[in-house]
C-alpha cells in the first residue's frame, strides 16, 4: 500500500492518498519496549517509530534502559534502537521529514544545548541541528511537516520575538521562521494535519484570522494561511486529533463524553460516533478508522448524560475502538487498554499494516505493555 504518514495527538501529519482495502491488524500488540512515563507522541518514518513523552527510561525484557523523553523503535522487529537524544522536559509532538525528526514540547535543552520548546534532530544519529534554533513564547502542542514547511500549533504567542497567534511555520530547508504564514486563532490549537494542498488545524478556537464560523476545525492555505472557505464543518466540541485521506477528514473530539467524526473535503458531516469519554487520537488504515481515548464504551446513539454516560445502550470498547470509514458503524476489532487517561496518541503506517499508540496505559490488547504498543 502507498505511504500514509500520521502524527497523532495530539499532533498529526498525513499524506492524502487513497486507502485500498486492507486486513485489520491483530488485536494483540506486538513485542515492543515499554516506558516508565506517559507517551505523548508517536511518528513513523520508514520502518522506525519515534516516541516522545514524559518518560526517562524504556523497559526491555524487564530491564530499564535510559531514554530521556525520546526514543526510537524498529517497527519490524520491536527492537529499541540506539537513537537516544536527551530532552530535559516533556516532548509533546513529533513530526518527521526526510532524515529529520522535529520535536516540540516543554523542554529547554536538548542534547545538553539550549533549545526553547522546538528542535530538529537527525533521524539516524540523533544529532541536534545547529541551524534550527528558535525562541518560543507559549506552549506548543502540535507539529506537521509538508510542502517544504514545518507547521507549529499550540498556545504560542511569539516566535523569535515576532507575534504568532497560536500558529507558525518554518522553512524546512533553511530552518527560518516563515514570515508570510501567520494565521491567527483565538484559542489554543491541539492538532495539525496536512493533506491535499491544505493545512488542517483543530482545537478550542472560535475565530480564525478574525473571522467567525470556523469553530474548532479549519483548513488553511499552506503558503498564504488564507482560510479555505469551502471547508466549514464547525464541530460543537474541542478537536483533539485529525486524520486526512484523499476522500475525507476524520477527527477526534472531547465534550460531554467524546466523539469521532467524518467529514467530506467540502466540510459536510458524514457521520459521528459517540463514546463515554474523550476521543484523543485517530488514524485511518484501509477501510477502518481507529480511535483512542479515555472512554470505556461506544454509545449506540449520540445521547449522553452526566459525565458522558451513554443513555441508549453501549458496547464495551476500553480506550480503543475501530469504526467503518463509510458510515462510522462500530467494528468488532477491540484492543482494550487500562487506566483512566488511556490512549493519547496514534500513528498509522499502511505499508506495514501497523498502528502505533501511546498513552498512560499499562496493559493493552490483553498483554502487559506499558504506555506504548504497536498492532500489525
Amino acid at each position: 500500500m502507498d505511504k500514509l504518514a500520521f502524527l497523532g495527538v495530539v499532533g498529526t501529519t498525513l499524506t492524502m492518498l487513497a486507502a485500498p482495502a486492507q486486513a485489520a491488524p491483530s488485536q494483540t500488540p506486538e513485542t515492543a519496549p515499554s516506558f516508565n512515563g506517559t507517551v505523548l507522541s508517536v511518528a513513523y518514518a520508514g520502518s522506525t517509530v519515534y516516541v516522545g513523552g514524559d518518560f526517562t527510561a524504556a523497559v526491555v525484557n524487564g530491564k530499564a534502559v535510559a531514554r530521556s523523553r525520546l526514543a526510537a523503535i524498529n517497527a519490524l522487529t520491536g527492537e529499541l534502537l540506539p537513537w537516544a537524544p536527551v530532552a530535559d522536559g516533556r516532548v509533546k509532538a513529533i513530526a518527521t521529514s526526510g532524515t529529520s525528526v522535529y520535536i516540540a514540547g516543554d523542554f529547554g535543552t536538548v542534547a545538553g544545548q539550549r533549545r526553547d520548546s522546538l528542535a530538529r534532530l537527525d533521524g539516524r544519529s540523533g544529532a541536534l541541528s545547529s541551524t534550527f534554533k528558535h525562541s518560543i513564547e507559549g506552549r506548543p502542542y502540535a507539529l506537521a511537516a509538508a510542502g517544504g514547511r514545518l507547521y507549529l500549533g499550540g498556545a504560542i504567542t511569539r516566535v523569535d520575538g515576532s507575534t504568532r497567534t497560536r500558529l507558525a511555520a518554518f522553512n524546512l530547508t533553511s530552518g527560518a521562521l516563515d514570515t508570510r504564514w501567520k494565521p491567527a486563532v483565538d484559542d489554543q490549537v491541539e492538532a495539525l494535519a496536512a493533506g491535499g494542498g491544505r493545512i488542517y488545524a483543530g482545537g478550542k478556537f472560535h475565530k480564525v484570522n478574525r473571522t467567525g464560523g470556523y469553530d474548532r476545525l479549519v483548513a488553511l492555505n499552506p503558503s498564504s494561511a488564507a482560510i479555505v472557505t469551502g471547508f466549514k464543518p464547525r464541530p460543537p466540541v474541542v478537536t483533539f486529533a485529525i486524520a486526512v485521506t484523499s476522500t475525507g477528514v476524520y477527527t477526534a473530539h472531547g465534550g460531554q463524553g467524546g466523539a469521532a467524526s467524518s467529514y467530506s473535503l467540502s466540510g459536510a458531516k458524514r457521520w459521528t460516533a459517540t463514546f463515554d469519554g474523550n476521543a484523543q487520537a485517530i488514524g485511518v488504515l484501509g477501510d477502518s478508522v481507529y480511535v483512542g481515548g479515555h472512554f470505556d464504551r461506544a454509545c449506540r446513539t449520540a445521547r449522553t448524560g452526566i459525565q458522558g454516560t451513554c443513555l441508549d445502550g453501549s458496547d464495551d470498547r476500553v480506550k480503543m475502538a475501530a469504526l467503518a470509514t463509510g458510515d462510522g458503524h462500530l467494528l468488532d476489532w477491540s484492543a482494550d487498554a487500562n487506566g483512566v487517561v488511556g490512549v493519547l496518541t496514534m500513528a498509522v503506517r499502511p505499508s506495514l499494516g501497523a498502528i502505533a499508540v501511546g498513552g498512560a496505559f499499562t496493559t493493552i490488547g490483553g498483554r502487559a505493555q506499558k504506555r506504548y504498543a504497536q498492532f500489525g
